[in-house]
């Protein structure tokens, strides 16, 4: 059982628990979009204990009210070092807003789930409060809205180009990606008497300086100059070729620095960090967090985003993947940084031992489940690359898809005396998974997807296909969907042999860059062949430094330059969204008044009428009910919804 935590256990939120861990004054103060949930998958706990293992007084301010007196940005009074300001896990406008625009109703990072307790742009908001209340004190800021606004980009929700968010903020210093690396080196250098104004050559850091005035000269780095904000402005063709020059020096491991105009500054970001090393990822999960919530919110009721991990391992970042749509690998990086065994045995130690813990750990996995310890067989040639994507057009050659390593690890979980059912609730890449695609494959596919499939899918596993239609999965930077034809035939082949029924559930999205409505159609009938009534359906969301966002607002693709088309308006989004649900009544009618205009009585066929489909194993809506062995794969009743994406 694991001991009862005391208050000073937590980072201080309080100028009453400032006292009681003996301190007057803090080094570093950090102000939060979140609620403090003391948790290796918050970056706000992950900041402060990287900042107390340096030997510095750091405390929290987690969800300070900015429409007051500002009492709350008050209440420590002025830190010795900076200020920390992160909107939180979620860039706060897709936090805050659907895909229409509409306002959300609910915040799963707030207790209670509770909506209205971060601006819009809390980074900025923050940042502007603090340098009003403490002009002389510097700023950094960072995560993910930090991070993915760090050059010009398009913001959705406002219908134009910003500034680097240096820019609109007036930060000091801006971190991006994940934060450790950088962050060390910071407290490294100021505990040195760096002065923060001498804080330039860090990699993974941004900064700003005046145009008037000469940039400094790094002799390991060379410079790439950005397209100026302004000429962004002027010329949306300006603005999209910029985006390939970002992209691929935040994937490199030997990159260049990016210089951009904008204003009366240069912005200037230096190159990220090597991808952490295994002992690096280690340190960050092995500090000591409480893995709760702070008391304060007991009773305001729980924390959804929290509930949803609190019994999981996250054992890998980083996404080599590429997607067109996804900003993992501009934030988290291309290159996987997976945790050593030891490291995450050490974690399920310490999920299994929580209170509340039943037995079942709800998922072992990461941005990709199954990434975890694949990289480039030859280092050297990884050292070079250049392509935002490891496995599109093709998996690369040099890449190790062997996924012995993860079948050892879920066994090892398993057989924990404490784990009852290790799920893998992370999506996983299923074009590794196929030999027709994946031509580097070895057997290990085959015994990690039995593996999964008999002991680790808690009656669903999602995998993304995204869309049906080869054109827009090449803008998608997915692989033809005939691969996931194969890989669903693997699927239920394992599912028949040990006599499971086990749903596949496929995630797609409408409206992306280069979607027409006939693709929509064709995707609705080719799924209904394949016995799938979709539930995990999105229109595609424009967020800031993805390849489809770029081509959303300018119409060219920023690695060709030619124009492509995408579905804007909302009546254009509404006409491809229906067709994810054919079966409903509602949309019938629509459905076969816009095939007939498109001249395609063939789809109407395949879509409206009532013939038998295949066959398909997991037909029944699934949550985890029945009785565990083991030693035998999970073969209980499963009924209910699984979450939307």
């Amino acid at each position: 059982m694991a001991p009862k935590q005391e208050l000073k256990d937590w980072l201080p939120i309080t100028k009453k628990e400032l006292e009681a861990h003996g301190w007057d004054e803090l080094d570093v103060v950090i102000i939060s979009g979140d609620a403090y949930v003391d948790h290796p998958a918050f970056g706000g706990a992950v900041i402060g204990r990287i900042i107390e293992s340096a030997g510095y007084r750091v405390g929290i301010i987690p969800q300070p009210n900015w429409q007051d007196d500002l009492r709350d940005f008050k209440k420590f009074g002025k830190p010795k070092l900076f200020f920390g300001v992160t909107s939180g896990c979620m860039d706060s406008m897709v936090n805050h807003y659907t895909a229409n625009k509409r306002k959300r109703s609910n915040d799963a990072y707030t207790p209670g789930g509770a909506a209205g307790f971060r601006p819009d742009y809390a980074t900025i908001t923050y940042t502007k409060i603090l340098k009003e209340l403490y002009p002389d004190v510097p700023v950094v800021i960072g995560g993910v809205e930090a991070s993915l606004r760090r050059v010009t980009h398009y913001d959705y929700w406002s219908d134009r180009l910003m500034p680097s968010i240096l820019e609109d903020s007036g930060a000091d210093l801006l971190v991006y990606g994940m934060g450790e690396q950088p962050l060390r080196e910071i407290m490294s250098l100021l505990g040195k008497g760096v002065p923060f104004h001498q804080l330039t050559s860090i990699p993974q850091t941004s900064y700003k300086a005046l145009r008037k005035e000469e940039i400094p000269k790094n002799k390991n780095w060379k410079d790439i100059t950005l397209h100026s904000h302004e000429k962004c402005l002027r010329d949306k063709k300006s603005y999209a070729a910029n985006f390939k020059h970002v992209e691929q020096e935040s994937n490199k491991l030997r990159a260049d620095r990016i210089i951009q105009a904008a204003g009366d500054h240069n912005i200037i970001i230096n190159p990220p960090y090597y991808t952490m090393t295994e002992q690096e990822i280690d340190q960050s999960f092995d500090l000591p967090y409480t893995r709760l919530p702070h008391p304060k919110y007991n009773k305001r009721g729980a924390i959804p985003a929290y509930e949803m991990i609190k019994f999981s391992i996250n054992m890998h970042r980083g996404c080599f993947g590429g997607c067109s749509f996804c900003t993992i690998s501009a934030h988290q990086g291309k290159f996987i940084a997976s945790r050593s065994q030891d490291s995450i045995m050490k974690e399920v130690d310490q999920v299994v031992n929580m209170p509340d813990f039943k037995g079942y750990i709800s998922d072992l996995g990461g941005p990709s489940a199954n990434m975890y310890g694949l990289k480039g067989k030859v280092q050297e040639i990884c050292d070079r690359c250049v392509s935002p994507s490891c496995i599109h057009p093709v998996i690369c050659s040099n890449l190790d898809t062997d996924h012995s390593s993860m079948t050892e690890i879920y066994r090892k979980v398993d057989k924990h005396p404490k784990v009852k059912k290790a799920f893998v609730g992370s999506g996983i890449r299923y074009d590794l998974l196929t030999k027709s695609y994946n031509k580097n494959a070895n057997d290990s596919i085959d015994e990690y997807m039995e593996q999964l499939v008999t002991r680790h899918v808690s009656g669903r596993l999602k995998v993304a296909p995204e869309h049906t239609a080869d054109d827009t999965l090449k803008i998608m930077r997915k692989p033809s969907f005939k691969h996931f034809h194969e890989f669903k035939k693997k699927y239920d082949k394992i599912n028949e042999k040990h006599q499971l029924n086990q749903q596949l559930i496929p995630y797609f999205i409408s409206s992306h860059p280069g979607c027409k409505e006939e693709d929509m159609a064709n995707l609705a009938a080719e799924t209904k062949d394949m016995g799938f009534k979709l539930e995990q359906v999105q229109d595609f969301t424009p967020t800031p430094m993805t390849v489809a966002t770029v081509i959303y607002y300018s119409g060219y693709h920023p690695y060709t330059m030619q124009r492509l088309f995408t579905p804007k308006s909302e009546k254009e989004k509404r006409n491809q969204h229906m067709f994810f649900f054919w079966h409903k009544n509602e949309y019938r009618q629509r459905i076969k008044d816009k095939l007939t205009s498109k001249g395609r009585e063939d789809l109407i066929e395949r879509l409206l009428s009532n013939r038998p489909t295949q066959k398909r194993f997991g037909h029944k809506k699934a949550e985890v009910s029945g009785v565990f062995d083991k030693n035998k794969p999970f073969k209980g009743k499963r009924s209910g919804k699984s979450r939307k994406k």
